[in-house]
Order: structure tokens, then sequence, then C-alpha cells
């Protein structure tokens, strides 16, 4: 089902971004299986953390290193006793399981902040 029609003023202000994980943990006091990402989006931005569901699809090893794409603009949310900076992106795997994501990532290395239109 399709979410309701928005238009580009509204999309426009969805502030998305590339940034580089530079750190995976575990985060055993999240309720949903769940990493603590730290993920650097270059100077203009710089480092900010991020809680995302990714441990079913993803090995720790997985992650690091890779780029992934985040909407920067969200207020921080507090999730048991992390603050989740950052939203990273991703579609959930299909298999009808809650917490099921698969993160997204680029096909070919893009500067640290550049935004995602």
């Amino acid at each position: 089902m399709l979410k309701p029609q928005i238009n580009y003023e509204d999309f426009d202000k969805v502030d998305i971004r590339i940034g580089n994980v530079i750190k995976v943990e575990d985060f055993p006091e999240a309720r949903k299986p769940a990493y603590q990402l730290t993920i650097d989006f270059g100077p203009a931005i710089g480092i900010k953390k991020s809680s995302g569901q990714f441990v079913k699809n993803h090995q720790k090893e997985d992650l690091f290193g890779k780029q992934v794409i985040c909407v920067v603009n969200f207020p921080p949310k507090q999730i048991g006793p992390f603050t989740s900076e950052v939203l990273t992106l991703g579609p959930d795997d299909g298999t009808g399981e809650e917490s099921n994501w698969i993160a997204l990532t680029t096909l070919k290395e893009v500067p640290l902040g550049r935004e995602v239109k």
C-alpha cells in the first residue's frame, strides 16, 4: 500500500546524507535486536550515532567501513540508555519478521556528507 502523496517541498525537508560506519557495537539493552552504529559524515556534519536493527541480516564486520544512507535532521531519539542521532535507512528483508532490516549502502564510494536526492 502506498503512503499519501507528498510534494517536492515536503521531500526537500528531509536531509539524507552519506556516512561511513566507523564503529559497530552490540546493543543488548535494545528491546529488538540492534547494533549501535557510529557514523562519520565528514567535517560539515561530524560523527553521529544511530541504532540499527540490522542484526539478523548483517554481521558487525559487514557494516564496519561501509557507506550508509541516513536521515540526519530528525530530532535525537532516546532508545533505552542510547541516544540515536540519525536514522540509518534500509528496507525490511521481506520475511515478514519484525526487525529484519537491510542497510542501504552505495554502489560506489561517495564523499562523506554528500546529500542524497
